[in-house]
């Protein structure tokens, strides 16, 4: 009798790793408790952090959240793989930002930019600050708001309004004061009365981002307030383009509206006023004595703001004349 010889074959490990998208989005809903919120830091629908999330339980083969009618619960296996997802991706945050610094000057300028500052204003200047970085050098823009995490989102730029507290490690100068004022169109502003002091009256145009930019002006203006209605939008560039739609009256920070102003689309009938904040150019502060990119954006950015319009009222109904390009460079008590 010939014994067969039984062969056992041990299969490998599964080495293979899920998508970034997926640890991301699962890792983020964990942190959170909520799909909706993590959706909300990563950009995405509520459906697709969903959709990620079920493709790392079916890649893992098991569960990784309760679900009920109100709420997500990560199981405990969860709670612990998100700590360490949380761990690897600020490791690889680290090593690609320790990449990017080291990649020499040719790599690309990443500049984060408030979203309505960068479509009304800084879009329709790329070609000069391009032209300021050198045309060797690719300039990206990323569309983003509040608090900078340079590492983690790999930014090396960033602009922002000074409304929340800075870290010890950035570094923030400051290139425009901010100035806030009605807006309209002509035909509405006709409508409204220019007397300083008299109540301000039509239909008033609110945004969720700056919920108390009209009691602001009203009290720095010492002008009432008296609205027929009101519309709210989420966004400032939102309530801005009602406001060329003729909609009603849009609170204009002078930058979004500078380059209507200069046609003509929009008037400011009663002026603007400093609100006492400002805009202001960050970087990690490792940079301050590295690249050179933060003093050539800094001296473009307050140049380029040197061309404002003035903040006194127009006359209603009078087309613009736009402003003159100056040819010297801004003091730095002038910003």
């Amino acid at each position: 009798m010939i014994e067969q010889n039984s062969i056992i074959k041990t299969m490998p490990p599964d080495t293979r790793l899920p998508p970034l998208s997926a640890l991301r989005a699962f890792e983020a809903t964990v942190r959170h408790g909520s799909v909706s919120r993590a959706a909300r830091e990563l950009h995405l629908t509520d459906g697709a952090v969903s959709r990620a999330v079920r493709e790392l339980e079916g890649d893992l083969g098991f569960d990784l959240f309760q679900r009920s009618s109100r709420a997500v619960l990560p199981t405990p296996t969860a709670q612990v793989l998100a700590e360490d997802v949380a761990g690897a991706l600020d490791r690889l945050r680290t090593a690609l930002a320790r990449a990017r610094r080291t990649a020499g000057p040719g790599r690309p300028l990443v500049l984060s930019c408030e979203p309505t500052l960068l479509i009304r204003w800084l879009i329709p200047r790329l070609a000069q600050l391009q032209a300021a970085v050198g045309g060797e050098r690719e300039l990206r823009l990323v569309s983003a708001g509040g608090v900078v995490h340079f590492e983690r989102d790999g930014i090396d730029l960033a602009i922002r309004r000074n409304d929340f507290a800075l870290a010890d490690d950035v570094l923030a100068e400051p290139f425009v004061n901010e100035h806030i004022g009605p807006v309209c169109r002509a035909d509405v502003a006709a409508t409204l009365g220019l007397q300083p002091g008299i109540p301000l009256q039509g239909v008033l145009l609110h945004t969720a981002t700056r919920p108390g930019a009209w009691d602001t002006w009203a009290a720095l203006a010492g002008t009432p307030l008296q609205p027929t209605r009101a519309i709210r939008f989420e966004h400032f560039y939102q309530s801005l383009q009602a406001a060329v739609a003729g909609a009603g009256v849009a609170i204009g920070p002078l930058a979004l509206v500078a380059d209507d102003l200069a046609s003509g689309v929009l008037c400011a009938p009663r002026g603007f006023v400093a609100d006492g904040s400002c805009y202001q150019l960050m970087a990690p502060r490792a940079a301050e004595g590295g690249d050179s990119a933060f003093h050539t954006v800094l001296a473009w950015l307050r140049a380029a703001c040197e061309e404002l319009p003035a903040t006194s009222p127009p006359t209603v109904g009078k087309r613009p004349q736009s402003p003159k390009r100056s040819t010297k460079a801004p003091a730095p008590g002038r910003i």
